[in-house]
């Protein structure tokens, strides 16, 4: 009898483990760079999301090292960034569908790529590469007034659109965005 009793409760116990172990791997938030979603709402009644991971500088160089310039980038951290629009949208000048995207960027000093791919899923830096490109948009890039510890993603609404803007370290680089 005694057996019976320790092998439920050796059961019971590597039961409590596995679930622990299950439920802290699904809390995101308590990531080093912790989930984060930017939301511009558009006419009506549409909207586009951009759902994350913010990384912290923590004393780093970030561009030219950290994100090395002219290389693509997941324009964030842990699952790759994906952009979700429920209309059809021009971002500087390119024409998106309404659909679930990707997105990477390629940072340079004075210069950013905006990379949409059509193919989601991707865990981290996993770039399925140029031919899974909705398309490559140009974006400008500016210098922030003081150093940002988190990267961010965010809309500025301006008129009936609106801008992304990424900005970390002292870079910030946008593009616009409308209804198609």
């Amino acid at each position: 009898m005694r057996n019976v009793v320790s092998i439920c409760t050796a059961f019971v116990l590597c039961l409590a483990i596995g679930a622990t172990s299950t439920v802290a791997q699904q809390d995101k938030s308590n990531r080093p760079s912790p989930p984060a979603k930017a939301e511009c709402k558009l006419t009506g009644g549409k909207t586009v999301t951009v759902d994350y991971s913010s990384p912290r500088a923590k004393g780093r160089k970030i561009y030219g090292d950290l994100v090395p310039y002219g290389k693509v980038w997941r324009a964030g951290a842990n699952e790759a960034t994906m952009f979700v629009t429920d209309t059809d949208l021009s971002i500087g000048g390119t024409t998106v569908p309404a659909g679930s995207y990707t997105i990477f960027t390629v940072p340079n000093t004075n210069k950013w790529q905006l990379v949409i791919s059509n193919k989601i899923g991707e865990w981290g830096t996993a770039y399925p590469g140029p031919s899974e490109d909705l398309g490559r948009i140009d974006m400008k890039v500016s210098k922030l007034p003081s150093p940002l510890e988190n990267f961010t993603i965010a809309f500025d609404q301006s008129g009936t659109g609106c801008t992304l803007r990424m900005d970390w370290e002292t870079t910030r680089a946008s593009v616009d965005i409308s209804k198609k």
